[in-house]
């Protein structure tokens, strides 16, 4: 097997524990987050402490599951936790632009964000949180 087909083949079971864990963790923060607004939290608040909250427990999952990395642990976690910003700015963009300024309502478009925010982790997670060798140049061909 080439090189290539090895790196696709890792990249799909990658992408496979990445999507069972997320499909794991999201579902429970989503009935989570249906909850807590039903009873009158705040979307973009109740979002945000769920956010903190998923990415904290998401990152033992990815290091050690999704990704086996077994670099550095303090250069992932800074990674992770920039990586996460970005992320959470995105989905509360999306909140901001869909519900506020477009009327769509916040259960539908939260449902979405979701996945729009994990295709983006995943990607960043893969090549430049979880690098092979722990540095972020290693994701490079």
């Amino acid at each position: 097997m080439s090189l290539p087909q090895k790196r696709s083949r890792s990249s799909v079971k990658q992408l496979f524990r990445y999507g069972v864990v997320g499909v794991f963790s999201n579902s429970v923060g989503y009935m989570v987050y249906l909850l807590i607004t039903y009873f009158g939290g705040a979307p973009k608040v109740t979002m945000t402490c769920l956010y903190a909250v998923g990415a904290v427990i998401g990152f033992i999952g990815n290091r050690k599951l999704t990704f086996a990395h077994s670099g550095s642990l303090l250069g992932a976690g800074v990674r992770y936790a920039i990586v996460h910003c970005v992320g959470y700015f995105i989905n509360l963009g999306i909140l901001i632009v869909m519900v506020d300024k477009l009327g769509y309502p916040h259960e539908l478009v939260q449902a979405a964000a979701i996945f729009i925010v994990a295709l983006f982790l995943f990607l960043t997670f893969k090549f430049f949180v979880f690098t092979a060798s722990g540095s972020v140049n290693a994701g490079k061909v």
